[in-house]
């Protein structure tokens, strides 16, 4: 088995997708360590055996991994070689595609990423919006929010705010429930206008406790019952308000972010 790969995603356009479905493959193999490059924007065959040329002297003859999205067969074709492990991540589905779609491909490169960014104006608006709405600040603009994240202290809401905002372009505030929130069993009235657009994160006490401990170990905060009282009554308040809520132990922010546009119903159009 090798221990270490070399992996080039290698792309016509910006290879921020090859890169992805790469990564998407590869995470599968957690005992391969990867030494990873990406080389976009390669159209023409002067490029391709440039790229090929610094893949062969970067990786010796230790047969590198080469994911591909590159339409032109013609420039393709150059990356086929035995020194190098090609995997063509478009490979027949565009023919066959045709074939069950009964229309022709564009098959012109960047249509993807230049569809993404067809509204750069509105993934940059809401990144200024959830770094504006952060921890709770300017409460009082939640009715321009498109997403409100919940939850107390550490659940991982700034981290998933951010996410949102960058990779999805979706408005996105969080505000922390502190011990006066919980003490009076009610939350501000800006959420409570907004709660059908809200998500209350939750975890375990335990959980929550070892992650408080981290940072401020021994503090009455980080107390495994304060945890405990925390979390129960935060939880209380989302019942009270029919706030649906994301578990967010042991997830990543990428799983996180798909659970909570999944549970307001917007993924699929905004995604």
């Amino acid at each position: 088995m090798w221990t270490v790969k070399d992996v080039y995603y290698v792309s016509d356009s910006t290879a921020l997708l090859t890169e992805d479905i790469g990564k998407s493959l590869l995470c599968q193999f957690p005992a391969i360590g990867l030494n990873e490059e990406k080389i976009p924007f390669v159209r023409t065959s002067y490029e391709a055996e440039k790229a090929v040329a610094h893949i062969l002297k970067q990786s010796g003859g230790l047969l590198p991994l080469v994911f591909c999205t590159i339409i032109d067969p013609d420039v393709l074709a150059i990356f086929d070689r035995a020194e190098m492990e090609l995997f063509d991540l478009y490979g027949g589905l565009l023919d066959r595609l045709e074939q069950k779609l009964e229309a022709k491909a564009l098959r012109q490169p960047g249509v993807f990423r230049n569809r993404d960014d067809a509204q750069p104006d509105k993934r940059v608006e809401a990144i200024h919006y959830t770094i504006e709405h952060d921890d709770g600040q300017k409460s009082s603009g939640y009715d321009e929010a498109e997403i409100l994240l919940i939850g107390v202290s550490r659940t991982g809401k700034t981290p998933v705010s951010v996410y949102l905002a960058t990779h999805m372009g979706l408005k996105t505030a969080n505000f922390p429930m502190t011990a006066d929130h919980l003490a009076a069993y009610e939350l501000p009235v800006d959420i409570v206008r907004n709660r059908r657009k809200t998500i209350g994160l939750t975890i375990t006490p335990q959980f929550l406790h070892r992650i408080r401990e981290e940072r401020y170990k021994g503090s009455t905060y980080a107390q495994l019952a304060t945890c405990r009282d925390e979390i129960r009554q935060a939880e209380q308040l989302y019942m009270r308000h029919g706030i649906k809520t994301v578990n967010t132990e042991g997830k990543s922010i990428e799983e996180l972010a798909v659970q909570v546009t999944q549970l307001l119903g917007i993924s699929k159009q905004k995604r």
